[in-house]
């Protein structure tokens, strides 16, 4: 099977040998000339589609061995994989062709994001033309696309990364989700080195356990990651143990970092009041770092992004003194007004039990008085984080106001009543927003009295749509603090 400009896509011994102008997982998108991949999903059937397919111009189907095809034409080549969810992945890459030179990928729970961020930044201090993919979008010096999947479907992923090498891209920084690796989405990337961030209760929904959940997260270090790649871990995550055996058995280099750190220790941490100063001790040279950024965690994402700059051959005197000019990512513990009060306004993309903890606690110290979150959970996601939630927001702030993430196809009202269910009959510091999410972070901004009150929005981060009834209407929460501190102004 070839393609119709430079390049191959496997596999070559067929009756017929058509060329390919494009491949695809939506029927919708199939032009004439193009392999359509009719792949099993959660709610529907590829196989379903196949006959609309062939219609729009497809000469080629990609399904599983047991997928029940319609009836086709004898020109139509069909290619049966074991595998087709990877097969597709690896003939992406084969038909996009480039990439950087030198790619990282992030995984874990929490952080991904500010991760890739701080690779992005301290590859450009040093010179090179760097570029990240994941939940906040592209970013690059010539291209910036808005983010939906953390993780794209192949087809996309490897245009788009084909697209920034074009465009001159050598480094790239890539999130790598669970839900992404676990269906391959990732394969045929050539990844220099991988970073694990931590494992928290997330994606129980998708996972059918906490151990299922690892065990895709792994697959970058086991599936992805050469042999002569460099794996950067945690130390203080409960699961480095696990990763440190799986990379020792396949000869991959293994650095740690954070509190238990071998090669990027963090040996002190203390705040101050644009940051926090650091000390740490990298690859056994000691250094001193102003990070101009708030939170403990944000020092480890600090580390891990540190750690994949000098894996993947940035000078480590650069990088640590690139350290200094970190900005946050947007959405992630991000100052985005200040009320009238002199109160200061902080969103985050906290929507999992163990980051909303995190957060409310890093901010604990900042909030000298009145510590205030608004916050709700997304419908058709994993029910049992909800009264967990309820119980940590109220347990940590001296007032939480339950509203709405992303309902979409459930009822926001029932979100709700299972957020409060983990409210203990004892608590009292807590208002249920029924008016909306709008109405929430307006009655968070009333209850700031002083300077030394603090509202955290979380939740939805970057996030600029919300979903309600399978609708997305415009919806940013940094927008709407700052209108609403501007009229209270």
């Amino acid at each position: 099977m070839r393609r119709s400009a430079e390049g191959t896509a496997s596999p070559s011994a067929l009756p017929r040998d058509p060329i390919l102008s494009g491949l695809t997982l939506d029927s919708r998108r199939v032009r004439p000339g193009y392999l359509f991949a009719a792949l099993s999903g959660a709610s529907q059937d590829g196989a379903a589609f196949v006959a609309d397919a062939v219609k729009n111009g497809a000469v080629a189907i990609l399904a599983a061995p047991d997928a029940a095809l319609p009836p086709l034409d004898p020109g139509i080549v069909v290619l049966r994989d074991g595998n087709p969810r990877r097969r597709v992945a690896l003939m992406a890459a084969a038909f996009a062709g480039l990439q950087p030179d030198i790619i990282a990928a992030v995984t874990g729970t929490n952080g991904k994001s500010s991760t890739v961020h701080f690779v992005r930044h301290l590859w450009s201090t040093m010179g090179f033309s760097a570029a990240s993919v994941g939940t906040l979008g592209i970013v690059s010096p010539g291209l910036v696309r808005d983010g939906g999947l953390t993780t794209p479907d192949p087809v996309q992923l490897h245009e788009d990364i084909a697209a920034l090498a074009r465009e001159g891209v050598t480094h790239l920084a890539i999130e790598a989700s669970s839900h992404g690796l676990d269906q391959h989405r990732l394969d045929g990337l050539r990844v220099s080195a991988a970073a694990f961030t931590n494992l928290t209760h997330e994606h129980l929904d998708y996972h059918a356990s906490m151990d299922d959940y690892f065990a895709a997260k792994a697959r970058l270090f086991e599936g992805l990651l050469p042999a002569d790649g460099t794996a950067v871990v945690n130390a203080d995550s409960d699961r480095a143990d696990a990763l440190a055996t799986l990379c020792r058995r396949r000869g991959i280099r293994f650095w740690t970092y954070g509190l238990k750190g071998r090669e990027f220790r963090l040996i002190a941490d203390d705040p101050t009041p644009t940051g926090q100063a650091l000390s740490v001790e990298v690859l056994g040279k000691r250094h001193a770092i102003a990070l101009p950024l708030v939170g403990g965690f944000q020092a480890s994402n600090a580390l891990a992004a540190l750690g994949l700059v000098v894996a993947t051959g940035g000078d480590p005197d650069r990088a640590v003194a690139g350290l200094a000019s970190l900005t946050g990512a947007p959405g992630r513990l991000q100052l985005v007004a200040q009320h009238r009060s002199g109160a200061a306004v902080y969103v985050d993309y906290a929507h999992k039990p163990e980051a909303l903890e995190t957060v409310l606690r890093t901010l604990r110290p900042f909030a000298r008085g009145k510590l205030v979150v608004v916050f709700g959970c997304g419908g058709d996601r994993d029910r049992a984080k909800r009264p967990v939630m309820g119980e940590i927001a109220t347990r940590l702030a001296d007032l939480a106001i339950v509203t709405d993430d992303n309902p979409r196809s459930e009822e926001p009202e029932a979100i709700r009543a299972e957020i409060l269910r983990g409210i203990t009959a004892d608590r009292k510091n807590w208002i249920e927003a029924k008016d909306g999410r709008h109405a929430a972070i307006e009655a968070g901004m009333a209850a700031l009295a002083g300077p030394d009150d603090l509202l955290l929005i979380a939740g939805k981060g970057h996030e600029t749509g919300q979903t309600i009834k399978g609708v997305t209407h415009h919806f940013d929460d940094a927008e709407v603090a700052r209108e609403l501190a501007g009229a209270a102004a």
